[in-house]
């Protein structure tokens, strides 16, 4: 049977189930001690005739009436200590399981667990929305919803059970929406923060108005049954808690307000601790995600797909990151990388150290030189955090892969024929370290295969190591390739997570797939030119002939221009012979490259200049163009549209 708060005295075994959240979570029938506040166990009163003490022979010593009063008197305050007791007890069990709640839906589970059916038979809660968060100040939402609620199940007694289970308040419903007025009596009371009888004057409508039945005469249970407690933050109200007895149930009382108080008091602490934590994870969630590519280039020769996957403890952001950076020369540079430690620290430290990559790419390194710099700037940065990343760079005209490594796990290579490989890249010490001694690791790229570059959240769990998980990585890649033709490059990133992208994750977990595809040897013309006066109208014949044989002799007369003002102004600085440079690929790309680091600018010229007028024809005949610094000297290049149309401007 039963044992519902504040309707008997409980034993010290039906107290100690309040205590067990596992017996609580079995089922509604669990054992809750009484705070007293229903039916109060009478002391049974001490006849004239019958008193504690004899004397004699036997015979009865008869007791006064002033002794019987103080033996009714000591009974009764027993009994009420007793209920005192009980309502500690349960209000200490109660408020732990509430605080044991993360976020609002926990929150407000663990108080209808806690109030249903020991205190009350009906229980139901009301939130502002927006909820206020922090100490912000904010102008009243004005809109009640209904968040949570919970009934007492209806018990049938036993035939011969010692007394009826009580029937909930069957007949009472909760509003789903409830607009309360700023300056309304409604709000006025949940800003107060002290709960009330619904049966007092005033009170009734407000009532009426959560229940939904402001036109119902009678909705609102008769005589104490109801208890409207609201929920009251640090500086917010956050709304209210409605606790509901039915009619088999003694009324409540006043002690029963302080017990409702306590129980909405720490519901309203979660609540706020709750909104709190989501709004930091929110957050650290967003920093995280404006620190990576909004979304990756789209460089020829090469296809890009990448994954990012949060810890599933949502707080707590990590510092895994990716990147994809063009190159001159139609290369590109594969990045990943991932920080020691799950904070917002780890999350900033990232974005500084992503930010390093992509300067030093700029420069077009040598990726064991790129790691060096960036150790030496993690040095700088005067943080303890230390960071793994992996630097690789692709060039789809020669096929080629350099890759350097800091510490960080080795990339699967997976070949058009469904064999993996695991790289054989040495690993360096892990940035920020100091140690230094990168390498660079030159090997084929096969045309087809595909490089996975992951961070350690993939392959490493709690029940699985590293070696495990990439052996568990490799069986994945080699079931993608065996069929006819190759998967695509977003099935092959689903494929490759497996069931973490579903399933809880103790890590982040980025990913970078790249598909090499090439550039086929004759779409590329490539010359080496002295620094002469002649280099340039040698540069327009061999620009003429290669387009002639392409069969681009549409585009003849405007690259010869182009690429002639280009190597002219190429050979006035260089001091080593210069490099021309065609490709035909979704466009036609002219590249120039020098050994002076001295990049051209366009500027005006004056009437009386005689130059400075070469790079405003580039910007207005080429459908883009740029110049790069490298590690030997600049890159001037341009593009040109296939079809021979030019956007404007």
């Amino acid at each position: 049977m039963t044992n519902h708060f504040g309707a008997e005295r409980g034993t010290g075994d039906q107290t100690a189930g309040v205590h067990d959240p596992a017996a609580r979570r079995r089922g509604r029938e669990r054992p809750a001690p009484s705070p007293g506040s229903g039916e109060r166990v009478q002391s049974a009163p001490v006849r004239p005739d019958e008193g504690p003490c004899h004397r004699g022979g036997g015979r009865a010593m008869r007791v006064s009436g002033a002794e019987a009063a103080v033996g009714r008197a000591k009974g009764a305050g027993r009994d009420a200590a007793g209920q005192q007791t009980d309502r500690l007890r349960y209000l200490d069990a109660a408020t732990r399981e509430i605080a044991r709640g993360m976020n609002l839906d926990e929150t407000l589970r663990e108080l209808c667990r806690a109030a249903v059916p020991a205190f009350a038979d009906l229980a139901f809660v009301h939130l502002y929305a927006p909820l206020p968060v922090g100490d912000e100040i904010t102008a009243s939402p004005g809109v009640l919803r209904l968040r949570a609620t919970d009934r007492a199940p209806v018990v049938r007694a036993a035939a011969h059970g010692p007394r009826p289970a009580p029937r909930p308040a069957g007949k009472v419903t909760a509003a789903q929406v409830v607009r309360a007025a700023a300056d309304g009596l409604l709000a006025r009371l949940l800003r107060a923060g002290r709960p009330v009888f619904g049966d007092l004057p005033g009170v009734r409508s407000v009532v009426a108005e959560l229940l939904g039945a402001t036109d119902t005469p009678g909705a609102v249970p008769p005589g104490r049954r109801l208890i409207l407690a609201p929920l009251h933050g640090r500086s917010h109200a956050m709304g209210s808690v409605v606790l509901v007895r039915g009619p088999g149930r003694a009324d409540f009382t006043g002690d029963d307000l302080l017990v409702a108080s306590q129980l909405a008091t720490h519901t309203a602490l979660g609540i706020h601790k709750a909104v709190l934590y989501a709004r930091e994870a929110s957050v650290a969630d967003t920093l995280q995600r404006t620190m990576l590519p909004p979304s990756l280039p789209e460089p020829t020769g090469v296809a890009l797909a990448s994954r990012y996957l949060p810890s599933s403890r949502t707080a707590q952001v990590g510092g895994d990151w990716y990147d994809a950076i063009p190159l001159p020369g139609n290369r590109v540079a594969l990045v990943i990388g991932d920080v020691m430690g799950h904070s917002m620290t780890s999350a900033a430290i990232m974005g500084q150290l992503r930010t390093i990559v992509q300067t030093l790419a700029g420069l077009d390194l040598p990726p064991d030189e790129i790691l060096h710099h960036l150790d030496e700037q993690a040095e700088r940065l005067g943080s303890e955090h230390t960071a793994t990343c992996l630097y690789a760079m692709y060039d789809p005209v020669l096929h080629r892969l350099l890759v350097s490594n800091a510490g960080h796990l080795p990339p699967v290579l997976l070949h058009p024929d469904g064999s993996t490989e695991i790289l054989p890249v040495p690993p360096g010490a892990p940035i920020g370290v100091g140690a230094g001694g990168f390498e660079s690791t030159e090997m084929h790229a096969p045309a087809g295969a595909t490089l996975l570059l992951y961070t350690d959240g993939l392959v490493e769990s709690r029940d699985s190591d590293v070696l495990t998980g990439v052996d568990r990585l490799r069986a994945r890649l080699r079931s993608a390739g065996t069929g006819s033709t190759p998967a695509a490059l977003e099935e092959l990133c689903d494929l490759a997570l497996g069931t973490l992208g579903s399933g809880g994750r103790d890590d982040d977990i980025a990913l970078l797939a790249a598909r090499f595809e090439g550039i086929p040897p004759e779409t590329v013309a490539y010359w080496y030119m002295a620094p002469r006066p002649q280099t340039a109208r040698q540069a327009r014949r061999l620009t003429r002939r290669t387009l002639h044989a392409w069969g681009l002799d549409s585009l003849v007369e405007s690259t010869e221009l182009l690429v002639s003002e280009v190597v002219a102004n190429a050979v006035r600085f260089a001091s080593r012979p210069i490099t021309l440079r065609l490709l035909r690929t979704d466009v036609l790309r002219c590249e120039v490259g020098d050994d002076s680091p001295l990049v051209p600018r366009m500027r005006h010229a004056r009437l009386s200049d005689e130059g400075g007028r070469g790079l405003f024809l580039v910007d207005q005949l080429a459908q883009r163009w740029g110049a790069t610094r490298v590690s030997v000297g600049k890159v001037v290049w341009f593009e040109q549209s296939l079809s021979g149309e030019q956007d404007p401007g």
